[in-house]
């Protein structure tokens, strides 16, 4: 069984270690590696928004996985009426790769897929500049929605809809802190003491 919980600052190091070993995974066969940017990803552990989710063995709790989720897509390249839609995007996922076997990639998409579902959302959408990703993430279910030419790189931007998976919330559990209902009342003023 795994779970899915926030990263916090304390998880850091964790997730530095994560970023350096799929980057010497990437390096061994001269693709492109996370290596210039490890500080960067590990640095989202600690958003305030609580935006980072790590894919962690319930029992020893080592981290395996990392995704970001934000609320809102990114508004380049979609059109309004598809950023009206509730959808999550996920971005700078991050898996070990001696866990390979166990498709932590797929783990983390599809619980981001049963978790929008059950949070209200339509979508899950995600981007990435290379065929093999691309390729890779239409194993996952998703599909490219739009290219888009940017300064330097052509992206591809590709969703898939929400929605519940049974099998998936089976195997993955998520542990997040309860969100209240609604916000506490304002304290009633005081009386004055001349009333």
């Amino acid at each position: 069984m795994y779970l899915m919980r926030l990263a916090e600052a304390a998880d850091i190091a964790a997730v530095r270690t994560l970023a350096l070993a799929r980057s010497a995974w990437l390096e061994e066969r001269q693709m492109l590696s996370w290596r210039a940017s490890a500080e960067d990803v590990a640095g989202q552990a600690e958003n305030t928004d609580g935006s980072m989710w790590l894919l962690t063995h319930e029992g020893s709790g080592k981290v395996i996985g990392c995704t970001t989720v934000q609320r809102e897509t990114p508004p380049w390249g979609w059109t309004e009426q598809e950023l009206a839609e509730p959808a999550d995007y996920l971005y700078t996922t991050v898996t070990d790769p001696a866990e390979r076997a166990q498709r932590p990639g797929t783990l983390i998409a599809l619980w981001a897929v049963d978790r929008a579902a059950r949070s209200g959302r339509a979508w899950v959408r995600r981007g990435c500049m290379f065929p093999g990703l691309v390729h890779y993430y239409e194993t996952q279910g998703f599909r490219v929605i739009h290219q888009v030419q940017r300064t330097h790189n052509l992206v591809y931007l590709m969703a898939r809809r929400a929605g519940q998976l049974t099998s998936i919330s089976a195997a993955v559990g998520t542990h997040a802190p309860a969100l209240p209902l609604s916000p506490p009342a304002a304290a009633a003023p005081k009386p004055s003491p001349r009333a």
